[in-house]
């Protein structure tokens, strides 16, 4: 939103908390260029009983000392339709001297209060939609750079990995490594020295450990797991054994470029297979994939299968 003409409402819809928090932010900055921000801004929880004839008279009062007025209605997921509809019914002919910004985590485009603010123009709907989680690294490098550092893949998947995917608190701990880091750049080591791990470890973590042949690293992860979950760990690194099976088979007819066809999945969920399968030979995949049955039986039938287990994954990661 920048200095353009205002629409009289805006809903800002989506799950990443930072760019909602932003959207919001740079229209009170708008607003307070006019050093009336305090008469002119008027912020409600709709999800705390909010009384809608009382919202619906702040939404026509008139601003005072500046261009437009400011209404902020958080938390409006989930409104009861006799609130939602004298909102609908505002947006049919809204104030021209007011903004006022619908905030949402989620709200169907089917709804009518959905289609009433979209109604208003084609930027009354600000996507704050989250990204999927292979698009996270690339977004935290460039949230990297707006406090002025650099940061590899690397160091942004691993503080991904640890703090998690809401890009407040991914934000949040960016802005406490560049205040620490002198250097232009923030490390993989300096992610893992400062940056706590405050979620849990994610099955693929692990998975992609083992693929990388890395052990150290692996075995770090595989203590992380949740109790007694060596049985999924199991299943989901068979089927990833078979994966860089095919992916190996394919590079060496020239065919890499066909494994996601192949699989039937998408480009981005086997874009580091090819690089992984060729960590390995295929003897050794091939005697991972053999060594697997066995292990399932003693999964199934020991005492101890966390250590069927990690005899498993060392003894097929050693060369």
């Amino acid at each position: 939103m920048a200095e353009q003409q205002l629409l009289p409402g805006y809903l800002v819809v989506g799950a990443d908390e930072l760019k909602r928090v932003r959207s919001i932010e740079r229209m009170r900055a708008r607003l307070e260029k006019t050093g009336m921000a305090d008469f002119n801004i008027d912020v409600r929880d709709m999800a705390k009983d909010p009384q809608i004839d009382d919202v619906i008279a702040s939404l026509n009062t008139f601003p005072m000392g500046a261009d437009f007025r400011l209404v902020i209605l958080e938390n409006c997921d989930k409104l009861p339709k006799t609130v939602s509809e004298p909102l609908v019914e505002y947006f049919a002919n809204p104030s021209s001297t007011t903004v006022c910004l619908v905030i949402a985590t989620s709200l169907a485009k089917n709804t009518r209060l959905y289609k009433a603010i979209a109604k208003l123009g084609s930027k009354a709907v600000i996507d704050c939609g989250l990204k999927k989680a292979w698009e996270m690294p690339p977004q935290v490098v460039k949230m990297a750079q707006t406090h002025g550092k650099r940061m590899s893949i690397n160091a942004a998947e691993a503080l991904v990995a640890r703090a998690g995917e809401n890009t407040r608190m991914l934000d949040n701990e960016l802005k406490k490594l560049a205040a620490m880091i002198e250097g232009p750049e923030i490390s993989l080591a300096d992610v893992e020295r400062h940056v706590a791990r405050t979620v849990q470890v994610k099955p693929w973590e692990f998975l992609n450990a083992v693929s990388a042949r890395d052990a150290n690293k692996a075995l770090e992860l595989l203590k992380m797991q949740p109790e007694k979950s060596e049985v999924r760990l199991w299943s989901l690194l068979v089927t990833r054994i078979r994966e860089l099976i095919i992916a190996k088979a394919l590079d060496a007819r020239g065919q890499g470029s066909q494994l996601a066809s192949t699989l039937g999945v998408q480009g981005w969920q086997v874009k580091n297979h090819l690089t992984w399968a060729r960590r390995w030979r295929m003897e050794e995949l091939l005697d991972a994939l053999s060594t697997a049955a066995e292990t399932e039986l003693a999964l199934k039938g020991s005492r101890d299968s966390e250590l069927a287990f990690l005899m498993w994954v060392t003894g097929i990661m050693r060369p």
